[in-house]
């Protein structure tokens, strides 16, 4: 009330002094051309995120485009992945060089660095190296910040943070409605992304064990060979056999060999590296693919997967079931030179397929490469 009261006393002395008026007008005018400029270049990048194809290509747009496009000094995006799902998505995108961004933050514990008022809306204010410091990765002497909530379904999901060296950049009374909208696009297009990844993954998972499946296997093998043919580094396939899993589901029957299927995978996946690829290949074969490892690392990762089922695999004390694996091994540096990576692909299942029944012959519940 007291601001509108001197806006109009402010109008009405200008009233009686022309230039005076003249230049209140002329301020009027170029905030006015200043917001139009604004609101278009924020339109601009709205249909940008709108029409992103998928979660790393969202996140290179607001770390990079939006600050370049804004003038900010920094930016940096906070989300929240307990379950480390968003991390999975961008490795599946094969975006090594996204996760590795300085200003991408996640976090696992459903919590913010500072928590937001009730309902959630921007902050905008001072910046202070106390409070702040571990959202930036660089800071550049940064005086002003904005912090926006990411929410969905009425839950905060993560924030983007703005930051920059001008002090009266961002303060509580330069208004947050633009901000606001700005937030709510990018939770709905993080959302979007995340839908369209699960969905897209449906086709790509096993039912039973919700691991990846073969289809899944076969495309991921592809990618990898072919970044590590660019990188010169070994690749290494595992091929994993229940060792007399018709016995289980004949003398136990198939409900108690479905829980020995899920046990495994879960064992399995424990024993992986975030880059390596676990599925389940068929029936009760497993594959899993290790990303930069030579020989003698995938052997000591498979003998650690096979002495890890030997020995804490229990389903029922009562059932009396031992369970084991055996594995076959083949490793392969590709090159593209000599063969197209479909046919290394190939063969380095063959390989590591023929080895497993190496194992099979020997007597089961070992490794062969």
């Amino acid at each position: 009330m007291q601001a509108a009261k001197s806006q109009i006393m402010e109008v009405e002395s200008n009233l009686y002094d022309p230039q005076r008026l003249q230049r209140h007008i002329k301020i009027l005018l170029n905030e006015a051309r200043l917001n139009e400029d604004k609101m278009r270049r924020l339109q601009e990048l709205e249909l940008h995120l709108l029409g992103t194809a998928c979660l790393s290509d969202l996140i290179i747009m607001l770390l990079d485009y939006y600050r370049q496009a804004f003038n900010h000094d920094a930016v940096s995006l906070i989300l929240i992945d307990p379950a480390h799902e968003l991390q999975r998505i961008l490795e599946a995108e094969s975006q090594d060089d996204v996760l590795k961004q300085p200003n991408l933050i996640f976090r696992d514990d459903n919590q913010l660095d500072l928590a937001f008022a009730e309902p959630p809306v921007p902050q905008l204010g001072n910046y202070s190296s106390k409070l702040h410091a571990g959202l930036f990765a660089s800071r550049h002497q940064l005086r002003s910040m904005a912090m926006l909530p990411l929410i969905r379904s009425g839950k905060v999901i993560g924030q983007l943070c703005l930051g920059s060296v001008d002090p009266s950049r961002f303060q509580q009374s330069n208004g947050i409605d633009l901000l606001s909208r700005l937030a709510a696009i990018i939770s709905i297009c993080i959302e979007n992304s995340v839908n369209m990844e699960r969905l897209k993954r449906t086709g790509l998972t096993d039912p039973l064990t919700s691991l990846n499946n073969r289809r899944y296997f076969d495309q991921r093998i592809i990618e990898e060979l072919e970044r590590a043919s660019r990188s010169e580094q070994s690749v290494s396939c595992l091929y994993i056999d229940i060792d007399h899993f018709k016995q289980i589901n004949d003398q136990h029957g198939h409900p108690v060999g479905d829980r020995v299927l899920k046990e495994v995978a879960h064992l399995l996946n424990k024993q992986m590296r975030r880059s390596d690829v676990l599925a389940r290949y068929g029936g009760e074969e497993f594959a899993i693919l290790l990303t930069n490892s030579s020989l003698p690392d995938a052997n000591e990762i498979a003998e650690r997967v096979r002495l890890t089922i030997q020995q804490h695999l229990t389903i029922e004390r009562s059932l009396q079931i031992n369970v084991s694996v055996s594995i076959g091994m083949a490793c392969v540096k590709p090159t593209n030179e000599q063969h197209s990576l479909q046919h290394i692909a190939d063969t380095l299942i063959s390989r590591a397929d023929a080895a497993l029944l190496q194992a099979k012959q020997k007597g089961r519940n070992q490794v062969c490469f």
